[in-house]
């Protein structure tokens, strides 16, 4: 199944916050930031996440800057809300053909910000992406 397609399918209602990108270093990284009842049920269900209104996910690809090529790369985060509690992402590779993505679940409440730090390594290269985002249950 394509992941990847099957999140911007099911996110075409909701453009208000698209995918974003930073340029760290040789990579360009995507990312998004979306609630988990975004997912048609079989996404969901194809890779083990809760499809609930308090799960949100946290999507991203890294590709390198100059042929656009995909990365495989070690991921690993912290997402920090305004109370100060901290929760470890757990992120998971998928890879569809040539493309590889990462993703996260987490637990949210409504209009709940999260700050994200999240690190990728690949051999020496090292680089650090963060952003914020504010999750609304629907």
């Amino acid at each position: 199944m394509k992941f990847w397609l099957a999140c911007l399918f099911s996110l075409l209602a909701w453009s208000a916050q698209a995918e974003q990108k930073q340029t760290l270093g040789p990579w360009d990284v995507h990312y998004l930031a979306f609630n988990a009842t975004f997912l048609t049920p079989e996404v969901a269900r194809s890779y083990g996440i809760e499809r609930s209104r308090f799960t949100g996910i946290v999507n991203l690809s890294v590709l390198r800057s100059d042929d656009q090529s995909a990365q495989q790369v070690n991921v690993t985060g912290t997402a920090r809300n305004l109370l100060g509690q901290q929760r470890t992402l757990r992120f998971q590779q998928v890879r569809d053909g040539a493309a590889i993505y990462y993703f996260a679940p987490l637990t949210i409440r409504n209009e709940e910000l999260w700050r994200f730090d999240i690190q990728l390594q690949q051999g020496n290269e090292q680089q650090r992406l963060r952003f914020e985002h504010t999750y609304y249950i629907d």
